[in-house]
């Protein structure tokens, strides 16, 4: 399964897949109480998300999306990570580490020099695998100026970008 896995930039045919998938994980998967109406990011990937030094990945098995990790250009010098969710069907196959990879080289190649990022407590297994690959824990006032803060969020991470590589 994880040789079949591709990491692809997000394209408007991928739209209804990407919705579903994080709908599904936000509300069934963890019970958030989450609408696409308070998302409407997703409906607008292109213009909000692959701007600047912005975008938008998927994670692939043939055609289906199993897996998104997406950025979002802050000031030219920092990325907000949003939008990282994967299929429980594919978690331990590696597809988190590939989108994260993904993100991380685009970082280094535009010269960001750090990525944050909030989620909630709820996410337990996301704060080990962030911590895991070196994002440290910051406060809401570490962030940087211009970071969307979402409602539900009240855990925050960055990574400083060096040559960063992602562990497996």
């Amino acid at each position: 399964m994880k040789n079949s896995i591709q990491i692809s930039t997000y394209h408007l045919q991928y739209q209804t897949q990407v919705i579903n998938l994080i709908l599904n994980i936000q509300q069934k998967e963890f019970g958030v109480p989450i609408t696409l109406e308070q998302q409407p990011d997703l409906l607008k990937i292109r213009n909000f998300y692959q701007q600047g030094k912005g975008n938008f990945w998927v994670a692939l098995d043939k055609d289906k999306v199993i897996g998104t990790i997406a950025a979002i250009d802050l000031d030219n010098k920092n990325l907000a990570l949003r939008k990282m969710f994967v299929n429980s069907n594919y978690r331990g196959y590696g597809v988190g580490n590939k989108l994260l990879n993904s993100l991380v080289s685009w970082a280094e190649e535009k010269n960001v020099k750090e990525i944050c990022l909030g989620t909630i407590d709820k996410f337990k297994v996301a704060h080990k695998f962030y911590e895991k690959n070196g994002f440290i824990k910051v406060t809401k006032h570490e962030l940087p100026e211009h970071f969307p803060i979402m409602l539900s969020d009240n855990i925050f991470y960055s990574l400083k970008i060096k040559s960063h590589q992602i562990t497996e």
